[in-house]
């Protein structure tokens, strides 16, 4: 992760850099300008704000899709948002019994998915934000004086 907020080269550069630029062209994406906070900011929402209507889709549409082995129907209304939306915050609340309520797919392409793509949006704010903090002050040792 230091090599790619470094902008240093990467072991799978030469493997998969083809699909980077291919991505970033089609996506408009212009890798060598800075993006600005606000820009970020809107874009962090949209992205999870998509997350959090595929997870939802997903969960009301689940009878019909397939990996369904058990024909589970559709997740109510208000459990699917309250899924949707502790996966897309990476809170993971789950008020629903596991393989009772959700089908294979659902498990695996909305809520394991999710669990990977919600957090990586926020490290960059981390990131920026704890380079702004004050260095912590050397503390006293009651051993060996300073630490």
């Amino acid at each position: 992760m230091a090599r790619v907020y470094e902008n240093r080269p990467c072991g799978l550069d030469k493997a998969l850099g083809w699909l980077e630029r291919l991505i970033y062209r089609a996506s408009g994406i212009r890798p060598t300008e800075e993006m600005g906070w606000k820009t970020y900011a809107v874009t962090m929402l949209l992205f999870n704000l998509a997350g959090l209507l595929v997870v939802y889709a997903l969960q009301r549409l689940q009878g019909g899709l397939p990996l369904n082995p058990e024909k589970l129907g559709a997740v109510s209304p208000d459990s699917a948002f309250n899924t949707a939306v502790s996966f897309a915050t990476n809170t993971n609340w789950q008020g629903y019994g596991g393989e009772t309520t959700m089908s294979y797919l659902t498990q695996m392409l909305a809520l394991t998915v999710q669990n990977f793509v919600s957090a990586p949006p926020a490290w960059p704010c981390w990131r920026r934000s704890s380079a702004a903090l004050p260095a912590a002050p050397p503390r006293r040792s009651a051993t060996s004086g300073w630490t």
